[in-house]
């Protein structure tokens, strides 16, 4: 382990991010009674250009008047590229109260982004006396963003959780797919003639983990565009959170359960990493810095990712 410790990643359920337009009012009291542990209102990609002005004030209206529960609630602004995001945050924090927990930053590609956000962010809670911090998350959604990854990862206090936007990413990348995350037809090994289907959002993933987890972040998986495939979004969500990943998105109701089953340690995972944790104890009170369990070495780094399980079985249970 390197002499400067990993920070420790905000203790909070981010198992799922449900997704819905701040165009669509009749959305709000769903989302507040569904079964996601983060709401992100959206006043980007699922609203029209003409409908940007009216989006915000119903998201600002909602995040005051409805009532959230536990829910992290979160708006995802528009893009620094675009007109309306300076807007977005204005409005948001001069207008909407206490309840809003955080903003969501789209199409990040360095951390000076960021650092833009923040600046603006920071100089409106000094101007307005707001007494809850707002935190960020940001989406990487283009070459340049992952690219940047390390660098965004560590571009200011504020930032709590970094996700991968496929759609926006492979179109970026030049990617020949219009697919949303989950296999790919052409993206395939060949051998004695059979096919093998690889992931090719797994490097991509995996860039995210590695800077998320260096500097204390939530790594969340983005979008599975096919809400009617539901063992396609189960298939990308485990191999999500095989990589590290806390949750995923769901752009439909439906995708909500499925996520929040794969995102939470099964008992049987618990219980085995318990036991575990109790093998090692013995192995300790012998002088031992091993063991085996069920027939296979454990270790002290064992003992580090039955820690991760058990500490993330007990936070979501006690939500």
């Amino acid at each position: 382990m390197s002499f400067r410790l990993q920070p420790t990643p905000p203790a909070r359920p981010n198992r799922c991010q449900l997704f819905g337009p701040g165009s669509n009012t009749k959305l709000f009291e769903k989302m507040a009674a569904s079964a996601a542990d983060v709401i992100n209102i959206d006043l980007e990609d699922s609203v029209a250009l003409t409908d940007k002005g009216i989006a915000r004030q119903n998201t600002i209206q909602a995040i005051n008047t409805v009532d959230w529960g536990k829910k992290y609630l979160s708006v995802r602004i528009n893009s620094l590229d675009s007109p309306f995001w300076y807007r977005d945050v204005v409005d948001l924090l001069e207008q909407a109260g206490d309840r809003l927990d955080q903003i969501m930053i789209p199409k990040v590609g360095c951390g000076a982004d960021i650092y833009a956000v923040d600046a603006l962010v920071t100089a409106i809670e000094a101007a307005k006396g707001r007494a809850k911090r707002i935190s960020f998350e940001v989406i990487i959604e283009s070459a340049a963003g992952i690219a940047h990854v390390e660098d965004i990862a560590s571009a200011s206090p504020r930032l709590q959780a970094m996700s991968l936007g496929a759609a926006d990413f492979a179109a970026s990348m030049g990617m020949q797919t219009t697919g949303i995350g989950g296999t790919q037809e052409d993206y395939y090994m060949l051998r004695e003639g059979q096919r093998y289907w690889s992931d090719p959002w797994h490097w991509a993933q995996t860039a995210i983990v590695a800077a998320c987890r260096t500097h204390g972040l939530l790594p969340v998986d983005g979008p599975f565009g096919d809400f009617s495939d539901d063992e396609g979004f189960r298939a990308q969500a485990r191999r999500s959170a095989t990589l590290g990943m806390v949750g995923k998105w769901a752009i439909h109701p439906k995708q909500i359960a499925i996520a929040n089953e794969i995102f939470t340690p099964s008992d049987a995972a618990v219980q085995e990493a318990r036991e575990i944790l109790a093998a090692m104890e013995e192995a300790k009170s012998r002088g031992e810095g091993a063991t085996t369990y069920k027939g296979r070495l454990v270790d002290i780094a064992s003992i580090k990712q039955a820690e991760v399980i058990v500490k993330q079985s007990e936070m979501i249970a006690g939500q």
